[in-house]
């Protein structure tokens, strides 16, 4: 069974755009990645799939359940961070911790204790006096405490220093390892690349490319860096090309022999050729050039 599926979903703020024709399969047990930059859709996808917009078309279905018709039994099942976290002010962190337990009818004291001290948030400061990443912990606290057969992240990572970064995703691998579905929003290529097994880049509200973060990153371009200089001018497949300090960096799909023919004429003093990483990947596609291979 898949814990997200979604057909053709669509969703529009009158004559501006939300999501459109978002089509997605999330297996169960995947570590699935969601990436995009700020305003190209996925807030919106995600409030969409737990019933929190409703969608001007399109279907959606999450842990088996059609979304808008049966509600309760996907909220039970799902542990959900959004991007940003609002608490009632007055409160102590204890005490959002039990509201969010108690609305689940479940007691959450143990696993919100370990979560608390492996995140080091304390539960006797109020949440009016947090700052934004110690307000991000109580999210996620209370995203996951309850121990939900489907995580759904939503920028999760805004606000953590990098300690509590490696922490957070060290508790999600352990969750993935024990069965639980995630989904994880980002617009951080790196945590998406280091985790997820497979990923859905969306654009302008469309999702144009979905598969293993294998494919998305597979491609015959290479990063080709040297030092000195060579005549590259007029060699065709060069792209990306940044010059700086004696440095020529460049991402280069055409014929090797000839770009090892230009390397032989010039004067190159060190070279690196690599594969090109996610994000530059990522950028390709937002430029709207497609396939960088």
């Amino acid at each position: 069974m898949d814990a997200i599926r979604t057909e053709a979903l669509t969703k529009r703020y009158g004559k501006a755009r939300g999501i459109e024709q978002v089509s997605l399969r999330v297996q169960q047990g995947e570590f699935f990645g969601f990436i995009g930059p700020n305003g190209a859709g996925k807030s919106t996808t995600i409030r969409t799939l737990l019933g929190l917009l409703r969608p001007t078309s399109g279907t959606a279905e999450v842990c088996g359940y059609p979304v808008g018709r049966e509600m309760r039994p996907i909220l039970a099942r799902v542990g959900y961070l959004p991007s940003e976290s609002a608490f009632y002010p007055g409160m102590r962190v204890g005490e959002v911790l039990r509201l969010s337990a108690g609305l689940r009818k479940k007691s959450c004291k143990e696993a919100a204790g370990r979560l608390c001290e492996r995140l080091q948030l304390d539960p006797g400061r109020r949440v009016e006096e947090l700052s934004f990443g110690n307000r991000k912990k109580v999210g996620i606290v209370c995203a996951l405490q309850h121990d939900p057969e489907l995580l759904i992240l939503d920028e999760p990572t805004s606000g953590l220093d990098p300690l509590m970064q490696k922490e957070f995703f060290a508790i999600l691998q352990e969750r993935h390892k024990s069965g639980a579905t995630i989904f994880l929003s980002s617009h951080i290529l790196s945590e998406v690349q280091r985790n997820c097994g497979r990923a859905a880049i969306i654009r302008e509200g469309r999702v144009i490319a979905c598969d293993s973060i294998e494919a998305l990153a597979r491609t015959s371009a290479r990063r080709v860096t040297l030092h000195g200089s060579a005549p590259l001018e007029g060699l065709a497949g060069i792209r990306d090309k940044k010059e700086a300090d004696g440095i020529v960096s460049f991402l280069y799909s055409g014929e090797m022999g000839r770009l090892l023919a230009a390397l032989a004429a010039g004067q190159v003093r060190d070279l690196t050729v690599t594969e090109p990483d996610l994000e530059e990947i990522f950028l390709h596609y937002y430029e709207g050039k497609g396939d960088v291979g």
